[in-house]
C-alpha cells in the first residue's frame, strides 16, 4: 500500500519533497499557509552545483538549469578597492520568483496537489498516521507529515515545544534589480564588496540588468512591522550613506534602482536538537536554517529532500527513516550553518568586523582560492541507486 504524506509549505522545499517522495513511491500533498503561491516573491538567490546537482535524480536538473544566469567566479574587493580573492565556485544564480515557479509546476504536471490557505495549527498521531488540523477549518490524514514550513516553522515546535528560535546574525537583506547602469564586470561573476559600514553583492545579468543585494547591520533585532514602516525613500537614503566615500558602483546601481527591496532580517539556527518524532520530520529551513552568506540555502532544502525520499523508500519504518535521514544529514547541514556564520563575520561594522575585513579576509580568501577548502561543500553529491539501511552513517 502507498503511503502518504502532507507536506507543509508550499515555497521551494514543499514541491521538490513531493516530487522526491513521489521518486521514492510516496505520494505526496502540499499545504501551503498563504492563499496564493508566490509569484513575483522576492529576490534572487544562489543555487550551488551540489544544489544542482541534487536535481538530477528527480529530473529536474535541465528544467532549471537555463533561468538565472551561470556565476562560475566571485570576485571580492574591500571598501578601498583592494581585490582580495578571486574564486571560482561553480553555481546558479535565479531569481527565486521564477525557481519556485518552474518547480511548482512541474510538481503540479506530474500530479502533486497543492491547496492553498491552509496554515497549520496543530498535528499529532493517530493508530495508523498523522492527522494536520489547519486554521481554516479543515483537516487532513496522512502516514506522515513533513515540515517544509521555512524559518518559523509550526511544524517544529509541535514536534518539540522547546524547540530553539533562530538566531539573528545581527544583519538586514535588501536588494533589487538596476536598469541602464554601466558596472565593472562581465556576466558569469558574482562581485562582493565589503564595504566599511555595510556589504554588497552584485552581478550583471546578460540583459543589461544588474541583480544587487546588501546587508545593512542590525545589532538589535526590529519587528516586521518596524520594518514596513520605513518609507522608501528613507531606506534608499540610509543605503547611499551607509556607502559613501566607499570605492565601487555601489552608488549608481542604487540611483538606477527604481524598487528597492523593503528590508527584512537575516538568521540562522546553529542547531536544532529534535528533527522528527515517529511521524513528523523536518526539512530545509525548517531544521537548518543558514545564513544568505553560504550561500546554501536552497541547495541545502534540496539535498534534505532526496535524502529523505531515499530513506522512506528503502525503511518501511517510518522511525527508522526519519532517523537515517538525520544522522545522514545532521553534520553536513550544521558544518554549512557554521560556514555560513563565518563568511558573514567580516560584514559586520565596527572595529571587530574592521580586523576581519582587513586582516582576516585577505589570508582567508588566498587561503580558500589556492587550497579549495570549501570543495566538501561544493563537490557533495547523492547516490540516489545506493540502498539506506537505518545503519547509515
Amino acid at each position: 500500500m502507498t503511503k502518504r504524506a502532507l507536506i507543509i509549505g508550499g515555497g521551494i522545499a514543499g514541491p521538490v519533497t513531493a516530487m522526491a517522495l513521489q521518486r521514492a513511491g510516496v505520494d505526496g500533498e502540499v499545504f501551503e499557509a498563504y492563499d496564493r503561491g508566490a509569484e513575483g516573491v522576492g529576490a534572487f538567490l544562489t543555487l550551488a552545483v551540489n544544489g544542482l546537482e541534487a536535481l538530477r535524480p528527480l529530473g529536474l536538473h535541465d528544467l532549471v538549469a537555463d533561468l538565472g544566469v551561470d556565476t562560475p567566479h566571485m570576485r571580492i574587493t574591500n571598501a578601498r578597492g583592494r581585490q582580495l580573492a578571486v574564486l571560482h565556485q561553480p553555481s546558479r544564480t535565479l531569481k527565486r520568483a521564477d525557481l519556485y515557479r518552474a518547480l511548482r509546476d512541474e510538481a503540479v504536471r506530474r500530479g502533486v496537489r497543492i491547496h492553498y490557505g491552509r496554515r497549520l495549527t496543530d498535528a499529532s498521531a493517530t493508530p495508523d498516521g498523522v492527522r494536520a488540523v489547519f486554521a481554516d477549518g479543515n483537516a487532513a490524514e496522512g502516514d506522515l507529515l513533513v515540515g517544509a514550513d521555512g524559518l518559523r516553522s509550526r511544524t517544529r515546535t509541535i514536534i518539540d515545544p522547546r524547540a530553539p528560535r533562530a538566531r539573528h546574525v545581527g544583519l538586514l537583506n535588501t536588494g533589487g534589480f538596476a536598469h541602464g547602469v554601466d558596472v565593472p564586470g562581465e556576466p558569469g561573476t558574482n562581485h562582493f564588496v565589503f564595504g566599511r559600514r555595510c556589504f554588497f553583492g552584485y552581478l550583471v545579468h546578460p540583459s543589461g540588468e544588474v541583480w544587487w543585494f546588501a546587508n545593512p547591520p542590525s545589532p538589535g533585532e526590529p519587528s516586521p512591522e518596524e520594518l514596513a514602516a520605513i518609507a522608501p525613500e528613507r531606506w534608499r537614503a540610509g543605503l547611499v550613506e551607509l556607502f559613501a566615500g566607499d570605492t565601487g558602483p555601489m552608488l549608481d546601481i542604487i540611483g538606477a534602482t527604481e524598487h528597492i527591496l523593503p528590508p527584512w532580517n537575516t538568521y540562522d539556527f546553529p542547531t536544532v536538537p529534535t528533527w522528527s518524532n515517529g511521524r513528523m520530520v523536518i526539512v530545509g529551513d525548517a531544521a537548518h536554517a543558514t545564513s544568505p552568506s553560504a550561500g546554501q540555502g536552497a541547495s541545502m532544502a534540496i539535498e534534505d529532500a532526496v535524502v529523505l525520499a531515499r530513506c522512506l523508500r528503502d525503511l518501511p519504518d517510518t522511525r527508522d527513516a526519519f532517523a537515517a535521514f538525520e544522522r545522514l544529514r545532521r553534520g553536513r547541514v550544521e558544518r554549512v550553518v557554521a560556514q555560513g556564520r563565518r563568511n558573514g563575520s567580516g560584514k559586520a561594522p565596527g572595529a571587530a568586523g574592521a580586523f576581519v575585513r582587513d586582516l582576516v579576509l585577505p589570508v582567508a580568501m588566498r587561503h580558500l582560492a589556492r587550497r579549495n577548502s570549501l570543495a566538501w561543500m561544493y563537490d557533495h553529491r547523492i547516490a540516489w541507486e545506493e540502498p539506506v539501511s537505518p545503519a547509515s552513517r
